[in-house]
């Protein structure tokens, strides 16, 4: 357990808040609500010495993400941020940090910026008819998953801790107030850019110009080059969460940020029998997020933002451009990673095809997406990876009582033929594809532990995605058993 400092409020930070430099109208000034008896759930040791010199004892964290003004350091200065956005294809007007403040930009040991980012800190002039404050249960999924993408490699937001209280809030009943401490390396959404062109177009120009120079630097002057590269970055984003089966679930434009990491996770999930039309978000009435409607979304929202740019005389020619360009990227990094899935390179004759194939085997047979592509190793080993391949000996006899053998083994005779170095092709597919994964009976345990104030599970799955890749003893067997169907309902977008 961290220890607590008493009153030193010292600048022990390397403090960059340059969102303080942007106009006063894109953000609001002011002091988080303490939270009620604040109790620290869980510390994430590793991401705190990543971004600090200093040892963990010398701020009390507790008291920090539980709100406590008296416990910030100097050099704290927390806002809300204003910015809008379309919601479900709708222009949605004014939104912003309803419960959410930007503590601080610090620069961290490897040179990068990073957000400090209070979430459940209490209302702000943005929170319409919410209370700024934030359940347990989805306290606890943003904590791990931001947590699981950031192991798997995958531009993510992620957090220092989370603290659950004694605090009560309103939802479907009364329950205790969360609150989580995130990280991301931009919290700028492309909705930022729609709130000034609707509502300050005359400061587009300054903020643009800002931006580029604060996450772009590499750009220079270009607003063209600028543009590009956010529509470059969000295209490997997307493609990253379409290799790794993860469905956002509400991609509104507010939830896009413009350096191409994630952010906000509202009714996420994971994929686990291969279902690419599962809806993972009960709001969305009109399955306009779905897992295999996320490339285009990502373009809709691009689409949308890059109008913006007509205020600056950006012409509609470079806009198509950067369209074009989102998709070109989006397809070559995604048949690069579904490629390196099967342990192939995507140059190589056939490789292309034959992923695509097997995408399809687990559409129509409805497998687990992560232990198939994991399976695959024990295609080409058998003695030397014995948990691949029951994996593999698991996979055959589902597709076969399925009726569907013949069709599996054509095309595991076709990929044996392909490969032409089988250790080489393992080595890369125990490097692509994880044996664990946030899966929704895994996070639904963590929830109902923390509930309790028992935060034994939230600790032992936070060990185990660390690692994803590896086999380890810490794991159970209902860490890499798909959920039932039955139990695979929608998330809500309450939280």
């Amino acid at each position: 357990m961290l220890q607590s400092h008493q009153t030193s409020k010292k600048n022990i930070m390397n403090h960059q808040h340059s969102y303080l430099t942007v106009n006063p109208r894109l953000y609001h000034k002011q002091s988080a609500l303490p939270l009620d008896n604040p109790k620290l759930a869980h510390f994430n040791h590793a991401l705190h010495q990543s971004m600090s010199n200093l040892p963990c004892d010398v701020l009390d964290w507790q008291r920090i993400i539980g709100a406590d003004n008296d416990a910030f350091p100097e050099g704290f200065k927390p806002l809300a941020m204003v910015y809008a956005g379309h919601q479900f294809g709708q222009w949605a007007g004014q939104l912003g940090d309803g419960r959410g403040l930007l503590l601080t930009q610090i620069i961290d040991k490897q040179g990068k910026l990073t957000d400090l980012h209070l979430k459940g800190a209490g209302k702000t002039p943005f929170s319409r008819f919410g209370d700024g404050r934030a359940m347990i249960a989805s306290t606890v999924r943003e904590y791990l998953c931001g947590h699981a993408l950031s192991s798997l490699g995958i531009a993510s937001s992620n957090a220092l801790g989370f603290v659950v209280s004694d605090t009560l809030i309103a939802r479907n009943q009364m329950e205790r107030a969360a609150a989580l401490l995130r990280t991301s390396d931009c919290h700028v959404r492309l909705g930022h850019f729609e709130w000034i062109a609707v509502y300050a177009p005359e400061l587009l120009g300054e903020f643009t110009y800002q931006m580029m120079d604060i996450y772009y630097p590499e750009v220079g002057n270009d607003i063209n080059k600028f543009l590009h590269a956010v529509c470059q970055n969000t295209a490997k984003l997307i493609a990253s969460w379409q290799l790794i089966g993860f469905s956002h679930g509400v991609m509104n434009t507010d939830n896009l940020n413009i350096t191409g990491s994630t952010l906000d996770f509202g009714p996420f999930g994971m994929m686990e029998r291969f279902n690419p039309t599962w809806i993972n978000n009960h709001s969305d009435h009109h399955e306009r997020y779905t897992y295999q409607n996320q490339p285009t979304i990502g373009h809709w929202n691009l689409q949308k933002w890059l109008s913006c740019f007509s205020f600056l005389s950006v012409q509609h020619d470079v806009m198509l451009a950067c369209l074009e360009d989102y998709e070109a990227t989006f397809h070559r990094y995604y048949d690069k990673g579904i490629c390196h899935k099967i342990g192939l390179d995507s140059s190589h004759t056939g490789a292309v095809d034959l992923a695509y194939e097997f995408v399809g085997l687990l559409k129509t047979y409805e497998l687990d997406y992560t232990n198939s592509f994991r399976a695959l190793i024990g295609v080409l080993s058998d003695d030397e990876h014995p948990y691949e391949q029951d994996l593999f000996d698991q996979l055959t006899q589902k597709i076969s009582a399925q009726g569907g053998i013949e069709r599996w083994q054509d095309w595991q005779a076709r990929y044996i033929a392909t490969i032409t170095n089988a250790q080489q092709s393992i080595d890369l597919m125990t490097r692509t594809n994880p044996i664990y994964i946030l899966r929704n009976a895994m996070a639904e345990r963590a929830i109902q532990g923390a509930l309790k104030d028992d935060f034994t599970e939230v600790s032992r799955l936070f060990d185990l995605l660390a690692n994803p890749f590896e086999l380890q003893s810490i794991a159970k067997n209902e860490d890499i058993t798909p959920t039932d169907r039955r139990d695979m309902t929608p998330v809500s977008c309450m939280s």
